[in-house]
């Protein structure tokens, strides 16, 4: 079978629910033709980490990549020689292709990953199809300019240029093109489409805009929320939000919107083109991110400074030959899961994760049967500024260790926006010895010897120790 993943970045997972305001009709479409996962989750919460482990099926602390590459020198964050699933798709004679944003590592040298035609940030072939873009004027746009002394920077805003006309719309033809070319031989192929959008600075094209009511936008339940019981750099961080008006609010958000409903038209567009030429019904399609954006819940925006199911959970929609249809599924699968998975539906040599993911293709044919996927684990490092985080899901609870200060506990059938913090709570001991015991449990299988080895007695800061 081909394989075709629709790549965002910054995509929260929540704007395929039911009911929700974003308009994603061809996404849509091919969920119901597909199994949409609604606890899916990146294993960071970052660009950089969470890509890596997309490639390799490794957690951040074995890969190496810890935070964006762009951000420190050049002998930090260096991703190990470790196999990734491109090799072992081209080694049973895939035709591979990826396209758009790579942000794994800093060589840009992707044929070394397996993929053998490839355009992403740096090289001729992306700067050749950004030379053809042109500025265009804004209807909209809004700067960020607090605290003083930090730059001003557009934060969100609508251009008078369609998708086709701007970056989003280059990097699909870039893969389309590619796609057009494979389609017309019998050889097997792979290709990965992978947009910065809809990342921050939110831009949307002017007519895209003009689908959404700005006014009614719902504001995040959680948007005025104070954080007092959460870790004091969440409110730090919130400060610098804290002059927006509930109208500056909608506009970002529906800007957002606005640039998915894009996304939605384009990735739409390839899929309808794969069906026109008699290919879909051959091809897995995937449609995932990288991580989520807060987009306004808890007064923040972007990422890093929380570990928020806004930017923990991911999209992750597939369909294709063997996989349900018109279902969803509540297992918790990562996002460094999902190589694992398609060499596994694609009748390939399986590649070394030493336990840090496993397939999930039984869950494509029985997405039911989710008893033994209730658990989650991500790390977090930090990003410019250096920090110690993991999180742990299991069922409806969710423990967020913080090795720089609270950590926190949440119930998140009860309390799914994370308002109340129960780490705490004396009724809850029991769940927060649990969760931390497979804390520690994951350190020791994973090997993450960083933290296992905090045993020196200042460090002795989790609520019980890897020996529990």
């Amino acid at each position: 079978m081909n394989i075709l993943i629709l790549m965002c970045d910054q995509l929260r997972g929540d704007v395929f629910d039911e009911g929700h305001v974003c308009q994603t009709p061809h996404l849509d479409r091919l969920a119901d033709r597909g199994l949409r996962f609604t606890r899916a989750y990146t294993p960071n919460a970052v660009c950089s980490p969470a890509r890596a482990s997309l490639m390799t099926g490794r957690l951040p602390h074995a890969h190496g990549v810890l935070t964006v590459t762009h951000t420190v020198d050049d002998d930090q964050c260096n991703l190990r020689r470790l196999p990734h699933w491109a090799q072992q798709l081209e080694a049973a004679g895939y035709r591979t292709g990826y396209f758009g944003k790579w942000h794994v590592e800093r060589s840009r040298q992707l044929d070394r990953f397996g993929w053998q035609q490839f355009a992403c940030e740096g090289t001729e072939a992306l700067k050749a199809a950004d030379a053809e873009i042109s500025d265009h004027p804004w209807s909209l746009q809004w700067h960020l300019d607090q605290p003083a002394g930090y730059q001003s920077e557009r934060f969100y805003g609508a251009v008078d240029a369609p998708p086709a006309q701007r970056r989003v719309g280059s990097r699909v033809r870039l893969a389309q093109n590619f796609i057009d070319a494979a389609t017309g031989e019998a050889q097997p192929w792979c290709c990965v489409v992978s947009l910065q959008e809809p990342h921050d600075p939110f831009v949307c094209g002017t007519e895209a805009l003009a689908a959404y009511d700005i006014d009614s936008i719902p504001l995040p339940a959680s948007i005025d929320d104070d954080l007092t019981g959460r870790p004091g750099i969440y409110r730090k961080a919130a400060k610098v939000w804290a002059h927006m008006t509930p109208r500056q609010h909608r506009e970002a958000a529906t800007c957002y919107y606005a640039s998915i409903s894009e996304i939605d038209a384009l990735f739409g567009s390839m899929v309808d083109r794969l069906d026109a030429a008699g290919q879909l019904e051959d091809t897995l399609v995937v449609l995932t991110s990288d991580h989520g954006e807060l987009l306004g819940a808890h007064g923040l925006y972007c990422k890093n400074f929380t570990a928020a199911e806004e930017v923990y959970r991911i999209p992750m929609t597939i369909a294709g030959p063997g996989v349900a249809s018109g279902q969803t599924c509540d297992g918790r699968v990562g996002l460094h899961e999902l190589g694992p998975t398609l060499l596994k539906l694609a009748g390939c040599a399986p590649m070394e994760t030493h336990g840090d993911s496993h397939s999930f293709d039984e869950l494509l044919v029985t997405p039911e049967q989710t008893s033994d996927w209730q658990r989650g684990y991500a790390e977090y490092f930090g990003g410019r500024m250096l920090l110690t985080q993991r999180v742990v899901w299991d069922g409806d609870w969710k423990f967020v260790f913080n090795g720089f200060d609270e950590d926190e506990l949440y119930d998140l059938r009860t309390d799914p926006h994370e308002m109340t913090n129960r780490i705490n709570d004396p009724t809850c001991r029991d769940q927060v010895e649990s969760l931390c015991r497979q804390m520690w449990t994951k350190c020791r299988e994973s090997g993450d010897a960083s933290l296992l080895n905090s045993q020196y007695p200042i460090l002795r800061v989790a609520p019980v120790g890897p020996e529990f």
